[in-house]
């Protein structure tokens, strides 16, 4: 897990990047269009949409960006029809990877992703040959204020979360699929001085990690950074355990 935090530093920094150029935005409509399409319009009743809808307001998405990305997933408005598809691949080092994808085309998306897991040192794998090491969990990011962390913790395990880490000038919740609404709202409800949630999502965490170095530490960065550069790619997750100053001299 650690390496998976670590890695979500990385992810934080990088966005400002994104969102400025419009990465972040073409993501986030792509996520609302499909939660719409599944689980309908109303962000009330459909936890999914709730969670793509705060994701665009919090990278000041206008709003009519985000009505719209919902009428087309509902039908209202026509649009394109996407389709998602979790593919499983080894990096560099025998690092385990999932690649969570949105697209209109999946031969155009595998086979863009077998060009780039190629010239990084990646391939792709059999169904169940990584994700067997990874599990689906709720991970929230808490921007720290003037509570403490046992504040916070006191919080988060009454509501049920598996775990708390501090992560320099935020703290990373992890709960279960189950826990995952009832300790989000028990953060928002909670009424610490400063507290505010800066992103809420469910993704893919290792159970163990792959220590890598030297070489192979910097291309299993450059691997995930390419694939999440992909227009097609919505996240990529992996067991990667890396030294956090080649992390940071990378970020």
């Amino acid at each position: 897990m650690s390496g998976h935090s670590k890695w979500s530093t990385i992810k934080r920094k990088k966005g400002a990047i994104d969102a400025a150029r419009g990465k972040v935005f073409t993501k986030i409509i792509k996520e609302i269009t499909v939660a719409a399409r599944i689980g309908g319009g109303d962000p009330n009743a459909n936890p999914r949409l709730r969670l793509a809808v705060n994701s665009a307001k919090s990278v000041n998405m206008p709003a009519d960006n985000i009505t719209r990305a919902i009428k087309k997933g509902t039908g209202e408005l026509e649009g394109v029809n996407y389709e998602e598809i979790t593919y499983e691949c080894y990096g560099p080092g025998g690092v385990a990877m999932m690649i969570e994808s949105v697209t209109d085309n999946r031969n155009r998306t595998v086979a863009d992703l077998r060009h780039l897991l190629s010239r990084n040192g990646g391939n792709l794998a059999e169904s169940g040959a990584v994700s067997w090491n990874f599990e689906r969990k709720g991970v929230i990011t808490v921007i720290k204020g003037s509570y403490s962390e046992d504040d916070l913790m006191n919080v988060i395990l009454d509501a049920g979360a598996d775990d708390l880490s501090d992560q320099d000038d935020y703290f990373e919740v992890i709960a279960s699929i189950e826990s995952f609404e009832p300790v989000r709202k028990a953060i928002e409800s909670s009424g610490l001085a400063g507290i505010k949630i800066e992103n809420a999502s469910l993704q893919f965490v290792p159970k163990t990690t792959t220590k890598v170095e030297g070489k192979d530490a910097e291309q299993t960065l450059k691997l995930i950074s390419v694939l999440e550069d992909n227009d097609d790619v919505q996240n990529v997750y992996s067991n990667a355990d890396i030294d956090e100053k080649v992390m940071e001299a990378f970020g």
